[in-house]
């Protein structure tokens, strides 16, 4: 165990804190001796993943626990087909491992540096037709409560703890491991294409009816939008070129985009030009390969990111109204808009809880001025009964979120009762869920 009381700072730079103490227990049985004596002490803990997080929800001037230690495939389960693993695992050593093992998860969002716990906690997801976000494919999972208990949940061991705490903000506990439901590897076939916005709009129904994962980005100060098509496939696998998988990836999603986004903080008027350029330069393109290897790509230029999740009928309206806001007035956006969808789910503050979704992501380039726009879309997507993502920056409060969740008091109920002295607290729980 590790004792370090030095500054935390997220991936994108925006939140920073310094916790009283950071700790990297090893074992679960060591975390819950540590919460136990935190709470005595009148100390709150926090959790920290790898900070892929917008919002303050791991910030605390408390002891912040780093997971780095709770880390690896603890358990194959092949007839009940599970992976049971640390928190701490990456998704992408866990994506990795899997595929050793002939194994996948079912969907994944398109990045894999977070955490499982991260990641799953604030409800991050992909994009699909049929299949949810990574928080819906866990089948069991272990926390530490306030009072230092290890809890083991599950649909038939506290499941109403289950029911909530899959996706649970860090506020019930400190999740130690987590069983997710993996399948046979399978192949995607990737079909990535330029595309009108005016047709993905008009097509949009349609194009997530026939594909398995459909998502597109629109270019803002343009009518032009990328689409991505994944589907499973019989094969062969046919994986991009290392050059071509370099150029597409690394030069011109990467390098070439950090380019382009640092120009356009500095001259804001060059940035519709820019984004005309960069929308004609897409050229459409087809791969085959395993699940991860379609699902996720590199992301290193820094951003800040707001998403909503808004009911699936609601996503062509909303983006429009969207579009329309941009071309109307004086802001500069850099950043693709992303959409996506999902299923509706059965966990209490999944944004997909009880309705079939669609996820409207907007972007600003690290630095540059971002509340005039975030405001605008919030306003928009608010309207719709949006629901923010629990990662991704956001205005909203406890007051809002019970109208849109009907789940919400389910939820906070349960904290009261997990943790009434709020050993897990700090103030962006306190302004999403209450006190």
């Amino acid at each position: 165990m590790t004792d370090k009381s030095t500054a935390w700072r997220n991936w994108a730079g925006n939140v920073t804190a310094r916790p009283a103490g950071s700790l990297a227990p090893a074992s679960a049985e060591e975390l819950a001796r540590i919460v136990a004596a935190a709470a005595e002490d009148g100390q709150t803990v926090k959790p920290v993943g790898t900070g892929h997080s917008f919002t303050a929800t791991a910030a605390t001037d408390g002891v912040l626990i780093r997971p780095e230690r709770l880390t690896g495939i603890r358990e194959i389960d092949r007839a009940a087909g599970t992976v049971t693993v640390g928190a701490g695992t990456p998704l992408k050593q866990l994506s990795q491992a899997l595929a050793a093992e002939g194994l996948s998860l079912t969907n994944m969002g398109d990045i894999m540096e977070q955490t499982v716990a991260g990641a799953t906690s604030t409800g991050t997801h992909g994009t699909g037709r049929d299949s949810a976000s990574i928080a819906a494919q866990i089948t069991a999972l272990e926390l530490v409560t306030a009072d230092g208990s290890l809890l083991r949940c599950s649909e038939k061991e506290n499941p109403e703890v289950f029911a909530a705490a899959r996706i649970g903000l860090g506020a019930l506990g400190v999740v130690t491991s987590i069983t997710f439901a993996v399948e046979p590897v399978f192949l995607l076939t990737a079909r990535e294409e330029p595309m009108r916005f005016d047709r993905v709009t008009a097509e949009f129904g349609q194009l997530v009816a026939e594909n398995e994962h459909f998502e597109f980005y629109w270019f803002p100060h343009t009518a032009n939008c990328n689409t991505k098509r994944n589907n499973r496939s019989a094969g062969p696998v046919a994986p991009l070129s290392r050059v071509k998988g370099w150029i597409d990836d690394e030069l011109l999603s990467n390098g070439l985009f950090q380019a382009a986004c640092s120009v356009g903080r500095a001259v804001p008027a060059a940035i519709p030009g820019i984004a005309r350029i960069s929308s004609r330069a897409i050229s459409a393109r087809t791969y085959t390969d395993i699940p991860y290897k379609v699902f996720t790509s590199p992301r290193r230029v820094r951003f800040i990111e707001m998403e909503y999740a808004v009911p699936r009928e609601a996503a062509v309206d909303a983006l429009r109204e969207l579009k329309a806001m941009v071309d109307r007035s004086d802001l500069r956006v850099g950043f693709p808009v992303e959409v996506r969808v999902a299923p509706a789910d059965d966990i209490a503050l999944s944004t997909a809880s009880g309705r079939e979704s669609a996820y409207i992501a907007v972007h600003m380039y690290r630095g540059a001025p971002h509340q005039a726009y975030f405001t605008a879309v919030e306003r928009i997507m608010t309207a719709y009964d949006g629901r923010p993502h629990w990662g991704k920056l956001h205005s909203r409060d406890a007051e809002y979120l019970a109208g849109v969740y009907p789940r919400f008091g389910e939820f906070t109920a349960l904290r009261d009762r997990l943790d009434p002295q709020r050993v897990f607290g700090n103030a962006y729980l306190r302004r999403v869920l209450g006190d």
